[in-house]
């Protein structure tokens, strides 16, 4: 399977990929030296926490490695009357009587509390390609879903502002 990636989510990947084998590795790589130097490993805080920051930025890094390899580029943008990627959506919920503002973006990029909703997610799906005034069911699961208005759209494309999401 391939990830569904924009051209900016590779360029911040690639990004943040420089930043850790460059910059982050090699200190992290001293840091273990420097701890190990203390003695008695078996009992030895400072080293367990250099190996698991060492470990943790080797996962991040295959993590990186492995989604630009899979990765499948595609567009952001959409016609001028509907929901694309990275444009800014009001959405009116009437059962909750309530109006909020989301953006569809990809799911290295989401973050719900921030109202990035991922194009992946029942909610983006319902979403794109979706028009002002269209009424959309949104499916959680074949026990719920949930019923909303597209009030406006606001086109927008990825500048970059929209930080990957971290794990």
């Amino acid at each position: 399977m391939h990830d569904e990636l924009t051209r900016e989510d590779i360029r911040k990947m690639r990004e943040e990929l420089d930043y850790r084998r460059l910059t982050l590795h090699p200190g992290i790589l001293e840091e273990v030296k420097r701890t190990r130097a203390f003695g008695d490993l078996s009992e030895n805080y400072e080293y367990k926490a250099a190996k698991q920051a060492q470990r943790e930025n080797v996962s991040r890094m295959r993590y990186l490695e492995g989604m630009i390899k899979s990765a499948r580029v595609i567009d952001d943008r959409s016609s001028a009357d509907e929901v694309g990627l990275f444009d800014r959506v009001e959405i009116y919920m009437p059962e909750d009587d309530e109006t909020e503002v989301i953006r569809v973006v990809t799911t290295v990029r989401c973050d719900p509390r921030k109202g990035l909703i991922s194009k992946e997610s029942p909610f983006g799906l319902a979403v794109l390609g979706k028009k002002v005034g269209d009424h959309i069911t949104v499916r959680v699961n074949e026990h719920y879903s949930y019923e909303a208005v597209i009030r406006s759209i606001t086109k927008d494309s990825d500048d970059g502002s929209v930080p990957l999401m971290g794990y």
